[in-house]
């Protein structure tokens, strides 16, 4: 089948207008150790933003022609595009949204390699190092802005939601929107655009300039999730790890709305933090919203948290079904005591450096067949280290899902096995299989084939 497509040249604008030979040279390297690969590939993801393709592979199947490359001009660079989605254009002018969207991939892209993966100054086997390599990106890409008081709010969910959970995560997004309360996402659709586009006529009513709708995501993932254009910040960090530690740390409190397996992973994620017992003073406004329809959901992951967590960390998260105000009232309050926490302790506002994360937190995980068949899922381990091998469980099944590396492992090797205690399994197993039942794991209208088996 044939889509649209169109060809064109972009100039950038701001600090890209100058790049090093090195650096364009990595950028068109096309051999394993070169850049253009992951920049193709995650260039082809912002340019296809508002399509209905959640499946990595699919994608780059699809526009398997499509091409981008550096043309070096005296006066700077320019980006010579063959084959892109014609979704990315208004009467064949690219969308100034997705222009800059562009130009922030290619930012992210040279600066972690040339000053964060090459740079010995960054120690990755140590959680200092990862930490300082977390804050650098960021910092290159600027959304860290030490003039602002708290009052940026993460936003987790499913990319695959029902209308009315969708419209829910608008009307809590919008509540804070009239909070001067920002927002940062995970930068695609569902429960990534909701809060944003609700938080934006919030603003827009209370004539507030210059709100920010932060989007945070990573290579393996862009694909499947392409950034809304409502993201007007927009950072790559280099795997998913990073990508979560950017959120918890730039962010003052989150709010979860229903999704599937990674949102179970960001859930284990934030609470393997918080358990930690040098976490246990930290203010970390964490809520558990949706609407109505989604009591039941809410009451499962709750009961999963019970069975393999247990009461520790039910303490440190609220759940609010149907109430929009409700959520940005209490996420206000929290945040205040954040404002609080950070300035007794002189600890900066746009980013936590005193929140303690774990290694096995940090640690880059790759999900093959042989470490998903290894991980230690039972209970005779420390609390927050056991939500670290149920959050790399999840992610397993996310990159199964929708990654174009997961989905091809599958394809050639079969499911995931998943092992572990019978009292971890058991609970791991219904909660995986609301999901599909729920229509979680793949946008509506597509057939979800499991991507993994659990073994007890």
């Amino acid at each position: 089948m044939e889509h649209d497509v169109v060809d064109t040249l972009i100039s950038p604008e701001g600090q890209l207008e100058v790049l090093s030979k090195a650096e364009v040279f990595k950028l068109l390297d096309t051999s394993q150790g070169g850049l253009y690969q992951i920049f193709r590939n995650c260039a082809l993801a912002v340019l296809n933003c508002g399509s209905t393709i959640d499946d990595g592979k699919e994608l780059l199947e699809r526009y398997r022609s499509f091409e981008i490359s550096i043309v070096q001009r005296e006066r700077g660079i320019k980006l010579e595009i063959k084959g892109a989605p014609a979704i990315a254009f208004v009467d064949g002018k690219m969308i100034k949204g997705i222009h800059e969207h562009l130009f922030a991939v290619l930012r992210d892209i040279i600066f972690i390699s040339s000053e964060v993966t090459d740079n010995p100054k960054f120690d990755m086997s140590r959680t200092e190092g990862i930490t300082d390599s977390v804050f650098h990106i960021l910092r290159n890409a600027n959304v860290l802005q030490p003039q602002r008081n708290p009052n940026l709010v993460v936003c987790w969910g499913g990319h695959s939601i029902n209308r009315i959970e969708y419209n829910y995560s608008k009307e809590v997004g919008y509540q804070m929107g009239l909070r001067d309360l920002d927002i940062c996402t995970g930068c695609g659709p569902g429960a990534m655009k909701g809060p944003m586009k609700g938080a934006t006529i919030g603003h827009a009513k209370q004539r507030l300039a210059g709100g920010r709708y932060l989007g945070i995501s990573e290579p393996g993932i862009i694909a499947a999730e392409s950034p809304n254009p409502i993201v007007n910040d927009l950072v790559i960090m280099p795997d998913i790890e990073k990508r979560l530690e950017a959120f918890v740390r730039t962010g003052h409190g989150i709010i979860v709305f229903p999704g599937g397996a990674g949102t179970a992973e960001e859930i284990l994620y934030i609470l393997g933090i918080l358990l930690h017992p040098d976490n246990a003073d930290m203010p970390y406004p964490l809520i558990f919203t949706g609407p109505e329809t989604a009591r039941d959901y809410f009451i499962q992951i709750n009961q999963f948290i019970a069975d393999t967590l247990g009461e520790e960390a039910q303490k440190r998260y609220k759940i609010i079904i149907d109430d929009p105000e409700m959520v940005a009232k209490e996420m206000q309050l929290g945040i205040r005591q954040v404002r609080e926490f950070r300035k007794s302790r002189s600890d900066a506002y746009y980013f936590n450096w005193l929140l303690k994360i774990d290694e096995e937190f940090q640690r880059p995980f790759r999900p093959t067949h042989e470490n998903m068949r290894n991980l230690s899922l039972h209970k005779n381990q420390e609390k927050h280290l056991l939500a670290a091998n149920l959050r790399r469980a999840f992610s397993g099944v996310v990159a199964g899902n929708v990654k174009d590396e997961g989905i091809r492992a599958i394809e050639k090797f079969g499911h995931f096995e998943i092992h572990g205690d019978a009292a971890i399994m058991g609970p791991m197993d219904a909660l995986l299989a609301s999901f599909v039942a729920q229509s979680r794991m793949k946008l509506p209208g597509k057939a979800y084939t499991p991507c993994y088996r659990v073994i007890t």
